[in-house]
């Protein structure tokens, strides 16, 4: 358990250091520049990696689909930080200022449905049976040749 901790201590302060703005180290710069530069990072890197992996015929879409996977990732760990930053700063709960947005509700709504898909999914995959089903399933009743010989000219 302590490395656990010592784990997600160490991926916090990295993201930290990437992420916010006080600790970064290109704090003196205006956002605009800091964001410009971690996306020509992710430039240089993508083209790296697909230079590495890719042959020459899937370069242009492994390339293309690595760096557009960078760019949202960018993007999402960022205005991850920044909300969870608003948050603690703001740190109001919703049953105390009494604001039942829908949009509060929905997410709600969606992390309780989410867990429960996840926790389904977790017992369907440890169950001791590999078949879930109560009923066998012994393949379909006719080949695939039996079934298209209604709509071909040999009838």
């Amino acid at each position: 358990m302590r490395k656990i901790n010592r784990l997600i201590n160490l991926t916090l302060k990295d993201a930290n250091i990437l992420f916010d703005d006080s600790k970064n180290d290109l704090r003196a710069l205006p956002k605009t520049v800091r964001l410009q530069i971690l996306l020509v990072l992710s430039f240089i890197w993508t083209t790296v990696f697909s230079l590495y992996v890719f042959s020459y015929t899937t370069f242009a879409f492994g390339w293309a689909g690595l760096f557009l996977a960078h760019i949202g990732l960018i993007f999402a760990v960022y205005t991850t930080f920044k909300q969870f930053h608003r948050a603690e700063e703001k740190s109001a709960s919703v049953f105390r200022t009494k604001n039942f947005d829908p949009f509060k509700i929905m997410v709600i709504v969606f992390v309780i449905v989410f867990i429960f898909v996840f926790s389904k999914g977790i017992e369907v995959l440890t169950s001791p049976n590999p078949n879930s089903y109560s009923i066998p399933y012994d393949g379909p009743s006719k080949s695939v040749f039996e079934k298209w010989l209604p709509f071909s000219k040999g009838k």
